[in-house]
């Protein structure tokens, strides 16, 4: 197994198949060469046929979910999952909240709309890990700046040490994500 953020090349019976995966996936993987299992959803066209891969059933199940919105094919549908964990993307559309929805890259006002009002209802079979463990100890705004840092390609441990650094400098940055996320930027280059 081979693996950067978006991709990952699984081996198996001898054949190497690339599979698109999602941030959240890609941490989750073992060092490359080590054995690994993913949940895989084929996604097949007339002209292509294109493997996307999962850590936990329950990212694939919010992934085939994603599909069915007009408007979200596989490659948004990856993106808004390496945007933001699955537990948080669910909370926030049975909550309805449009604000943290359009934070997630390439998801503007009408498809969080459209997300929101498609899905809230269809979301009752995702069981939602609310316990402490499961949260950065960081908060929600500063996980957002996080994994958007990340999305950009910069490194998770620099862009962790530039968040990090920006909150011990202004505690009052963990409320604002722009402000939060303009300054760990300016930290990181």
């Amino acid at each position: 197994m081979a693996k950067t953020p978006n991709r990952a090349i699984i081996e198996c019976g001898g054949v190497g198949y690339d599979v698109a995966i999602s941030v959240a996936t890609f941490t989750a993987l073992p060092a490359e060469g080590a054995e690994a299992r993913l949940h895989i959803y084929t996604h097949v066209r007339e002209d292509q046929i294109a493997l996307f891969g999962f850590a936990e059933p329950n990212e694939k199940k919010l992934f085939e979910k994603l599909l069915t919105i007009s408007g979200i094919g596989p490659k948004l549908a990856i993106t808004v999952l390496s945007g933001i964990d699955t537990d948080r993307l669910v909370t926030a559309i049975r909550a309805g909240d449009h604000a943290t929805l359009t934070r997630i890259p390439g998801i503007g006002k009408k498809t969080a709309e459209r997300v929101v009002l498609e899905l809230k209802d269809k979301l009752d079979d995702m069981a939602v890990v609310s316990a402490p463990a499961a949260r950065s100890a960081l908060g929600p705004v500063a996980d957002d700046a996080l994994s958007a840092m990340v999305n950009l390609g910069y490194a998770r441990a620099a862009a962790l040490r530039a968040v990090e650094m920006v909150l011990a400098k202004d505690p009052g940055a963990a409320n604002d994500f722009e402000m939060l996320f303009r300054a760990a930027m300016a930290a990181v280059r």
